[in-house]
């Protein structure tokens, strides 16, 4: 009896960790549209477009929002620098598999990479750089260092002095 408790009690603690994360992918939109008004926007502030390419289905994906926005360093970067979208995909269960085959191609195939992956674009659009989000991680979590050297590489002024 004690070992069912025990493991009943672990399985609600592991399901309230990921429950704590705010869901941050909109479901309800098309993401096609979703990239065109980020590249207006980007363009209007001299910014790139970082397309967080994943789901709410996906822990890693939820925990990098998480990482991203709590930390003031990594957060005033990407203010400063990038137009951030959360793009939804999920390979899955897709409800308009045309759609995201247009998605996925538009932000050059990325799922080669596993979810969370990154998409850098250009003003015109252009896929610049896609990261794999394996690269950025330690532990259960995200490496500070590693992702504000992967967003202050690929930032506009960095990038056009190259």
């Amino acid at each position: 009896m004690k070992k069912i408790l025990t493991l009943a009690i672990l399985v609600v603690l592991a399901l309230g960790a990921n429950a704590q994360l705010k869901k941050v992918y909109d479901e309800s939109i098309n993401p096609l549209e979703q990239i065109d008004k980020a590249l207006v926007q980007a363009t209007e502030q001299g910014k790139f477009v970082i397309c967080q390419v994943g789901g709410n289905w996906c822990p890693w994906c939820l925990r990098f929002a998480d990482f991203i926005t709590k930390d003031e360093e990594i957060a005033k970067v990407i203010d400063e620098n990038f137009v951030y979208i959360h793009v939804n995909y999920n390979p899955r269960n897709s409800s308009d598999e045309a759609r995201d085959k247009a998605m996925l191609q538009r932000l050059g195939n990325p799922g080669r990479f596993g979810y969370p992956v990154f998409v850098v674009l250009d003003t015109k659009g252009n896929v610049i750089h896609i990261q794999d989000s394996s690269f950025l991680e330690e532990g259960k979590s995200y490496n500070k260092e590693k992702v504000l050297r992967f967003f202050n590489a690929w930032t506009p002024n960095v990038v056009s002095a190259q």
